[in-house]
Parts: structure tokens; sequence; C-alpha cells
């Protein structure tokens, strides 16, 4: 199949792309047209060009005609234990086209933007889902962002609504969501964006109305008229080329970047993927613990399993809440078969022990992922025995906000797995690695990831910024697609992703992924988690800082520091041995588990006067301790 995909790619994707349904089928000479050189003028990448169609069509309607209007579309399992609530196919219909509905009746049209801030209520696909019915672009803002990130992601794109509910629990902790989104709204009309509706979903178990900020005329309760709306909504047909969703990744310059997915060829990719990267069977259970506020819980909470009519798990809660066993309560409860998770989640459950594992059977789950940053060696092996009893192949997926869906990724059983390596690419991809004169490297090898021709799934530009597009993706190297990651082949041909080019290190003329270096703390046995940074040294051009949390229980000491230190030097060398390890009782991470590099950057080269904004941080405390154990 792959050798098929790189032949003949239009033959490949439109066998696929027939599976689904199409008002108007694509134009069978332009089933693919891309420029990714930008010496020969403006990158272009169409896919399906003249086909029209419609996401959420594929994704729901389809299924309930097709006989599975019974199966279990969502099941959802809230902060507390004793909360979940189920969704078959037909009732997801029904609330999609009630909310489509209503958003038609406040003036919300094709092509325009909806910004979601919600948690992780099945509210929030049904929302992603209604914009998609009716061809609005959907926004989703992860509800972990500050009133201030949200407000420059309003500005930006100017929505017509806001989705949002009061507020929401996350383990003890309350998050008052409406009060953020009325501080971003003022802010957003200070810089000309008026917003005319708020539509907030009271969210019983976290607050009640009666305690809900308000502004009438503007605010309206969901529940007080969305259950109003008819069951029935017609589809809007949208071209394949139509844009889909709109989602903000950070940029290096601060500003966020709006990445632009379009309809037709990112529902295939996102289906496609999820499909054969998962082995994905009808019977499936599957849960990803992602947030819909990243890419992730677009493509494989949202789109790709429900394309495939799969019933999906979503969780609202915190996986240490009421204790670390919650993820394999969650596995039991539902007979989850198909778990996907990040490397962050695994490392801090390895923390806790296998105790809290072993309680629990887990014997339902049959394929792990991993997803978000390269995952170490030893987490992924922990993963493996411990969680999947080794019996579980694990799909360790490298892919981006921009790729849409995998790129590199193992599929379950086809190959001998390596624990840390995304091993091969998926079908279509054509990864190379260059040099930093853009020569392509054959054989084993350690440069720059590239891709060389487009796929379905690629985005297709910056929202309102294409000069940025071209700069940033597509001119450091003409001629591929340019994804900041640093990669290494292996004599196998297997690919092990070495983390950001901007998260390589110099020392003294030595490239160092800060990858490799935390994967080599991580593999002592005292050591539960590491991030690492660059800071400036006068000999070496930079050095190497070490940020290390213990496993509990553990006490900070100078010969424990050593032996750190002699690990690195021993799996990497003397020239990856950290300069500095500083003790951290936990590290500044957002609500979805990412490790916030910029702010160790700024605490290891003492700029505490720009640590920034640390709003988004799960605990904002946890800066305020590696402040104080600076010179520790």
């Amino acid at each position: 199949m792959y050798q098929r995909s790189i032949d003949d790619p239009a033959g490949f994707w439109s066998e696929i792309a027939e599976e689904f349904y199409w008002e108007q089928r694509w134009n069978p000479d332009e089933v693919c047209s891309e420029n990714l050189d930008v010496t020969k003028g403006p990158i272009k990448i169409e896919w399906f060009k003249g086909g029209r169609t419609n996401i959420c069509y594929n994704a729901v309607d389809r299924n309930v005609e097709s006989g599975n209007g019974d199966k279990i579309a969502m099941y959802w399992e809230g902060n507390e234990p004793s909360q979940d609530g189920k969704l078959t196919y037909s009732e997801l219909l029904d609330k999609v086209c009630q909310l489509a509905n209503y958003l038609k009746s406040v003036g919300v049209g094709k092509g325009d933007a909806v910004v979601i801030y919600l948690p992780m209520l099945m509210e929030l696909p049904i929302a992603m889902l209604a914009c998609a019915r009716i061809g609005a672009v959907h926004s989703v803002v992860f509800a972990g962002f500050s009133a201030d990130a949200l407000a420059q992601r309003i500005v930006d794109c100017k929505p017509k609504a806001v989705i949002t509910c009061n507020a929401v629990k996350r383990g003890l902790k309350l998050i008052p969501l409406k009060d953020i989104v009325d501080t971003s709204l003022v802010e957003s009309a200070k810089n000309g964006v008026n917003v005319g509706i708020c539509l907030t979903y009271e969210n019983q178990s976290a607050l009640n109305k009666v305690d809900t900020q308000w502004k009438p005329g503007r605010d309206v309760w969901w529940q007080d008229v969305v259950p109003n709306f008819p069951t029935k909504c017609d589809v809007e047909w949208v071209d394949a080329e139509d844009p889909l969703f709109l989602l903000y990744t950070s940029g290096s310059t601060g500003k966020p970047k709006g990445v632009l997915h379009t309809t037709g060829g990112y529902m295939v990719y996102s289906a496609t993927t999820f499909k054969h990267a998962f082995d994905y069977k009808p019977g499936d259970v599957y849960w990803c613990t992602a947030d819909c506020g990243w890419i992730t819980g677009h493509s494989y909470v949202t789109y790709g399993p429900l394309l495939n009519g799969a019933s999906v798990l979503i969780f609202e809660g915190a996986p240490n809440y009421p204790d670390p066993g919650r993820s394999w309560d969650i596995v039991d409860k539902y007979g989850v078969t198909i778990f996907y998770t990040a490397p962050t989640l695994i490392r801090s459950l390895m923390r806790d022990g296998t105790e809290y594992v072993d309680r629990y059977s887990r014997k339902s789950l049959r394929v792990l992922g991993s997803v978000g940053e390269p995952i170490n060696p030893t987490a992924w092996r922990w993963f493996y025995d411990v969680v999947g009893d080794s019996r579980c192949p694990i799909s360790d997926t490298w892919w981006q906000t921009e790729t849409g869906g995998f790129m590199i990724t193992p599929l379950p059983g086809a190959w001998p797995q390596k624990p840390g390596s995304a091993t091969f690419p998926f079908f279509g991809v054509q990864p190379a690695i260059v040099d930093e004169k853009g020569r392509e490297l054959e054989g084993e090898c350690s440069g720059y990831l590239c891709i060389k021709k487009s796929w379905p799934g690629a985005f297709r530009t910056l929202y309102g910024d294409k000069d940025r597009y071209e700069t940033t993706y597509f001119k450091p190297f003409a001629g591929y697609y340019f994804s900041g990651d640093g990669c290494s082949r292996d004599k196998d041909g297997y690919h092990w992703l070495t983390g950001r080019v901007d998260d390589v290190i110099n020392v003294s003329g030595h490239r160092i992924g800060t990858a490799e270096v935390e994967s080599a703390l991580v593999s002592h046995p005292k050591c539960a988690e590491a991030a690492v940074v660059a800071i400036d040294h006068e000999v070496k051009g930079q050095g190497i800082y070490a940020f290390v949390t213990l496993v509990d229980g553990v006490s900070y000491s100078d010969d424990l520091r050593k032996s750190l230190i002699m690990t690195v030097r021993s799996q990497i060398g003397a020239f990856a041995a950290p300069d500095k390890i500083h003790w951290a009782p936990g590290l500044p991470k957002t609500r979805s588990g990412k490790i916030m590099r910029r702010i160790l950057r700024k605490i290891a080269s003492r700029q505490l006067d720009e640590l920034g904004d640390t709003s988004t941080l799960a605990d904002p405390g946890v800066v305020d301790q590696l402040i104080a154990l600076s010179d520790s």
C-alpha cells in the first residue's frame, strides 16, 4: 500500500476518498495539485479540487443511514467517577442539528468563524460538528488559555459567536470559564472586535446559573434555547478546499499562528490515519486523552474516529483524580480497547509506581498510542510492559498541528518496534532528512526532517498571513515542507525524532537534541522526569541546563547529582553532560501536560522579570518553587 501511495498518489487517495459521500465528485485530473518550491512561485496545495462534501454528514448522518444509529458514538466520563453519560449516533445527530439550527438563527453562515472555548464535555465535539454542518469555520481554543490569549484569537478571526460554559472542575479545582470569556470579550472590544453572542452551557456539576456573571442581550443559556430547535438541519455542501477549522498554534515570535485546514483532504486523511495506525475494528472502544483544544482532539477525538463509526470516550477530569489509578479505572469501566495518550502522562503515572495500575485488569486493551513529543525508551517500556502487559503494540505517532494527521507511525503488528522510534512513514508521506544546506541525506543519518510531497491532511495556509506561512515552512529548504524537527534515521530505516530544532543545543559544535538528554536522565532509576534547556556558556557557546524531578521519596544530594550527570555521559557522551542540575519538585505544564520550556529558559538564564503569562499553567505555584530552588 505504501509503495502504491508513492507511485500513484492520485489513484491511491481517490480510491480511499470514494468510500465517503460526495455530493459532487472531484475532477479526476485534479486529485492533487501542488507547488512546494518557493523559487517557482507561491506555495499551493489542493486536494480533490471540484469535489463537494460535508465532514459532519460523513461523520454522523452516514453512520445513522447505514443502520448504526443505535451504536454509541460517545461515552462521557465526568470529573467525578460518579458522573457519566453517552450518546448514540442518532442522538448525536439530533443534538448537532439543534445547535446548527440555533447558530443559523443568530446569523452564522458559511465561512463565518465561531470560537469554541469549552472543556471536555460532549458539547465540545457537538459544537465542532454543528459548525461543520453549516459550513461555518470553528476555532477551538483550549479552555486552559488565559483571557489575553483568548482575546488575541478572537481579534484575529473575528467570530460571529463564542460558545463556552460557565465553569468546569478539574480534580478539586474550579475554573470559572465564563469569567475568562467575559474579560476576553471586553479586551476584544477595545481592539475593535465586538462579538454579539456568547452561548453558555450550564455545567451544573461545577457552577449554578445564579452564580454566573451575566450580560443580557449578549449572553444566552444553551439549555434555554438549543433544545427548542428542530432535530433536522440541512447540510451545507462545501468545496473540498473550503475551510473547515482554524487552530492557533504558538509561534516563536509570541503571536499565535492560525493554522487553516480545509475539508476534503483533511476528512480523508484523518479517517485513514485513524483506521490504520490504531488497527481500528468496529467493536473497539477508543479513548484519546487529548483535549479538543489541540489538533489531537480534532483529528483523533472528533473527526477521525467518528468518520470510522467508532465509539469514542471523552473525559472531562484529571488523570490522577481522585487517585493515580483513575485512567485504568476508566479503561475497565468502559472496556477501552485503544488508549492514546502523551508521554508526559505516562511518566507522571510511572512516578506513582505500578500499584495503581495493578489494581485494575486492563484486559480489554489491544492497542496503545503515544502523541505530543518523542517518548523516551524508559517510558515506552513501562507503558508496554506495565500498562499493556507486554501484549499491546504502541503506535508512537509523529505529526503536527500543521500536518492534520499522522506522518510517521508504526502500524500495529506490521513490523518490529524499537522503543522510542516512530518507525516508518504513513501512506503517501515522503520524509527527507536534510543537512544545513538542504542536501538530502541517505541511509543512516541525522538532520532536519522535511517532507517532499504534499499529503491530503496538509494545512493550506496561516490565516491572514500567507507570507509567514511560506517563510516558516517552505523557505528554509526550497522544494520541501520543513517540519522544524530534528530526526535521525538508523541503519534499518527507522526514524527517531530528536525534538524541535530550536530545542537543539549546540555545545562546542556538537548538536544535541534536548529530548536525547532528557531521555538519558529519565533512564536513571531515581529520576521521574526531566526537562532540558540551553543556557549561554562563555566557553562552549551553549551549555546544558537540566531541571530534574525525582521519584517520590528520594531526597536531593550531591552524589545523586553526580550520578545523573554520569548517566548522561555514559549514554550520550561527555559533551552532553549537563552543566547544571536544577532540582524540580514539579515542572511548569499546561493543563494538557505540555512542559512550558519558555518559562524554564527564563528561570535558567535568571530573566525572572520576563516570565510572561503563567496563567495557563496547571499549577502556577511550581514557578515560585523552581525560583526558590535555583541555587540549591
